[in-house]
């Protein structure tokens, strides 16, 4: 028979693997993170202007989300959850990304309008997200504050 405090570690131990936290040490762009680990992550559902992107020139409003994310989690503690895939063919982490305070770092991103709804493949979070998209071009946020300069 197990002890409560035995117990109590085995739980927060599977919950830690479940649910990963992480260290982010830079960010690469709006929507892609570099993990202590070296692990690169690209925010599910998420799609900023490009930044970095070796094909294409700087877009409108890359280096606002950009500062937009290293604000929100740079240097910072993040908990991470997977969707159905969890690797990209660029072999990034795929992840929903939560801060230690419980912000949604990829739904915050769309609700203050410094990137897109990124539909093209499906996740968890769609339809809340295509709402965030609406809702911040509704009410000119980011992106959508000069809506004649792109």
């Amino acid at each position: 028979m197990f002890s409560r405090g035995i117990f109590g570690v085995l739980l927060v131990g599977i919950l830690s693997v479940a649910n990963p936290v992480f260290h982010v040490t830079r960010v690469i762009d709006g929507d892609t993170l570099l993990l202590s680990n070296g692990e690169r992550v690209r925010l599910i559902g998420v799609d900023t202007p490009e930044l970095c992107h070796p094909l294409k020139p700087v877009q409108y409003f890359a280096r606002e989300a950009s500062e937009f994310t290293r604000e929100m989690v740079e240097g910072k503690k993040v908990r991470l959850e997977y969707d159905w895939q969890k690797r990209d063919k660029y072999g990034r982490l795929l992840a929903y990304v939560y801060l230690k305070n419980g912000t949604f770092l990829n739904a915050e991103i769309i609700k203050q309008g410094y990137g897109f709804a990124y539909t093209k493949y499906p996740f968890r979070y769609m339809e809340e997200f295509r709402q965030y998209e609406r809702e911040a071009r509704e009410n000119g946020r980011g992106l959508w504050k000069h809506k004649d300069q792109h």
